[in-house]
């Protein structure tokens, strides 16, 4: 191989995988000599590549951790199912994690092949997973135009359809994508209205980056420190299931908070009110059905617990508690409890 810098990306692959290469062996890989390979090993530590040489009669190069990561090298295989893994990655409430994915599928595909592209949107398609959301789903390609334009800083303009259906055309300034529950929200500055926004991305339609840069603006400082606040900058909230942007869940247990914090470690941290106590404020979880799954959900923690707001959520754990005291309730005086099916064998028997 004599394109000297084709030849320093086949052998930076080839390093990139996790095993120890013998310098006799890369030579053959390349066809070249084993004085050319020391040469351009020597060249790419000079380009930062960390590559560590050991010697002896089974020495050879490998990369190691460096103080950067250096470009990853993928061949089709190795691309296509990083894509897929990625776009499932996008797609599920594993804190941390789905923000991470957006950004990272929104590099690789913005470099994959055509070829490639047309592979992962077939294997995506021809798949399910076994759980999932039960709110709207967002395809993969809206979620990457949508972090391109906001880790690029470029005006976005998109349809947006709102809670009772009206459909406008928005530009805007995309701030942050958020992950709330089963769905995907845009933080924005709604060049138009002059103030900020949160839009539901299951809702957007057509997004276009315009290519007009712009210097992102300074968030409200009630918005600012905590990306749960965000959910609520928006001045005209709209309902989504049964909640609004700005609703606060309000929870006060009788339990000292580094209980309560060890039962549900993905709310926010408890606060301390007594020796016994603690108060766990919240914006409300944004997915359908978001109500009755909390309600279940304080009722498992085992603590006892008074709920302050919102009053959707008073009034459904209310109606849970019913339920759970009816079908818990003892028989009426004078009437006996229905027979079971072991008392009913033992009777049976002579």
């Amino acid at each position: 191989m004599t394109d000297t810098p084709a030849r320093l990306l086949t052998l930076l692959s080839l390093l990139q995988t996790p095993r120890e290469w013998p310098g006799s062996e890369l030579a053959g890989r390349l066809g070249v000599s084993a004085r050319t390979i020391r040469r351009d090993i020597d060249r790419l530590r000079e380009l930062g590549y960390p590559v560590e040489a050991t010697r002896g009669a089974v020495g050879g190069y490998r990369l190691v951790a460096g103080a950067a990561m250096p470009p990853l090298l993928l061949d089709d295989e190795e691309a296509v199912a990083i894509a897929v893994g990625l776009r499932a990655g996008a797609g599920h409430a594993v804190e941390g994690v789905e923000e991470a994915s957006v950004r990272a599928l929104a590099k690789l595909e913005q470099v994959l092949p055509s070829r490639l592209r047309y592979r992962v949107s077939a294997l995506q398609h021809a798949t399910a997973p076994l759980v999932r959301g039960d709110g709207p789903t967002v395809a993969p390609s809206t979620l990457t135009a949508l972090a391109s334009a906001v880790t690029g800083h470029e005006r976005l303009r998109f349809g947006y359809r709102a809670a009772d259906g009206t459909e406008t055309r928005r530009l805007v300034e995309p701030y942050r994508l958020l992950a709330a529950g089963w769905r995907w929200y845009l933080v924005a500055y709604d060049v138009e209205r002059a103030d900020w926004r949160t839009f539901r991305v299951d809702r957007i339609t057509e997004p276009f980056p315009t290519g007009a840069r712009f210097t992102p603006r300074e968030l409200p400082v009630e918005a600012q420190g905590d990306n749960r606040r965000l959910l609520g900058i928006s001045e005209n909230r709209e309902r989504t299931d049964g909640w609004e942007h700005e609703t606060l869940v309000d929870v006060t247990f009788q339990a000292p908070a580094e209980r309560v914090r060890a039962q549900v470690p993905d709310w926010p941290d408890p606060e301390q009110t007594g020796p016994e106590s603690c108060r766990v404020r919240m914006p409300a979880p944004g997915s359908a059905g978001a109500v009755e799954w909390l309600a279940l959900r304080l009722a498992g923690i085992g603590h006892p617990y008074t709920v302050h707001g919102p009053a959707e959520l008073v009034a459904r754990t209310a109606a849970l508690g019913a339920r759970l005291t009816a079908a818990a309730d003892t028989p009426p005086e004078g009437r006996s409890a229905p027979e079971t099916r072991t008392e009913r064998r033992a009777r049976a028997k002579p």
